[in-house]
């Protein structure tokens, strides 16, 4: 398998907005449903509302390629709840997209009709190349400077995406970085494994994911060039900076730019799967919408590290919305290529 293809048009034209109008951007995934709300500025934007609700998309897409009514109607509550809260803060414009539940299911273009049918909100489903950007632009601004290259990873419901960028590459025509994705997420590996994982069920759910990875035509630097930062968004790693440094409640301001050593991670990892469904459960970083697939979580990771082995992950409580933001605003990954010398 190949690198994924670039899209001739990897984001919208920015916008032109003046300080104080407000702006919304919308991810539907797998298993959760995301919105946020920012006001513009003068440098940048500043969040005013946001909202989260899990509604598992894709709950079942592991066994059969359509979205459940069920499931469906989880998702169309949640979105008339978002569709109030842009209305109430009469957004100047709005991004709604969709990714892998979306984009598997044979049924997914009807979702989309029936959700703008329903709520006025119009989703779009993106390609994972311009999820994987997206999702890198959002993280930027906590990029190391120093480093060289930036691995991307962001470990979704139903597919896990990842985004390389060499910052000495030449420009080429297009948003550069390669991006890469698996059809693995947190939902589907564990609707194929179960529930309920010991240690070699784990181990297969890791060789499943790392075979997975080795099938596609990845980057590998040589350990001499050194200057490689992983940067992980998702719940699981969000989840798993939590619980490594002892909150007991989430709190997004301890845990965003967090670098947690590749160390630490296991021993979490070890103690979440001691723990069972019902220890994580109750604990409140996780909580029983979550308890059944940090475990898979933690399964991608570690395929990844195996094929990336760096020290530590860089924790990122952001992404596809903030990137999405971060677009329209006129940002681009160009901006984090190295300035090249002019010619002599």
């Amino acid at each position: 398998m190949r690198p994924l293809p670039q899209p001739a048009v990897a984001t919208p034209t920015p916008v032109r907005f003046a300080p104080g109008d407000r702006l919304a951007a919308l991810d539907l995934g797998t298993n959760n449903c995301r919105l946020l709300v920012v006001e513009a500025a003068d440098d940048g934007f500043v969040v005013i509302d946001s909202f989260a609700r899990i509604t598992r998309l894709g709950e079942g897409l592991a066994r059969h390629p359509r979205l459940s009514e069920a499931a469906m109607a989880r998702t169309l509550a949640a979105l008339k709840v978002c569709a109030r809260i842009i209305a109430r803060h009469r957004c100047a414009f709005v991004r709604c997209v969709a990714t892998e539940a979306c984009r598997r299911a044979v049924n997914g273009p009807e979702f989309v009709r029936r959700v703008r049918k329903v709520t006025g909100l119009e989703l779009e489903i993106l390609s994972p190349a311009e999820e994987a950007r997206l999702a890198m632009l959002g993280c930027l601004p906590l990029a190391d400077p120093a480093a060289d290259r930036l691995l991307v990873l962001d470990i979704g419901g139903g597919s896990t995406d990842l985004l390389w960028l060499d910052r000495n590459a030449s420009p080429a025509e297009g948003e550069p970085g390669i991006p890469f994705s698996l059809p693995l997420g947190v939902v589907t590996l564990a609707e194929t494994f179960g529930r309920e994982v010991d240690e070699p069920t784990y181990a297969r759910m890791v060789d499943a994911v790392h075979a997975a990875l080795e099938r596609l035509d990845l980057p590998r630097p040589r350990a001499e060039e050194g200057g490689l930062e992983m940067l992980g968004t998702s719940g699981t790693v969000t989840t798993l900076a939590a619980l490594a440094i002892g909150l007991r409640r989430y709190d997004r301001n301890r845990v965003d730019g967090l670098e947690l050593p590749f160390a630490t991670i296991r021993v979490v990892a070890e103690r979440l799967r001691a723990a069972g469904n019902a220890g994580r459960a109750a604990h409140p970083c996780i909580g029983r919408g979550r308890a059944d697939l940090v475990v898979a979580g933690c399964a991608i990771l570690d395929a990844v590290h195996r094929v990336w082995p760096v020290t530590t992950l860089k924790v990122a409580d952001r992404g596809l919305r903030e990137g999405i933001l971060a677009a329209l605003m006129g940002a681009s990954l160009a901006d984090a290529l190295r300035p090249r010398a002019a010619a002599a």
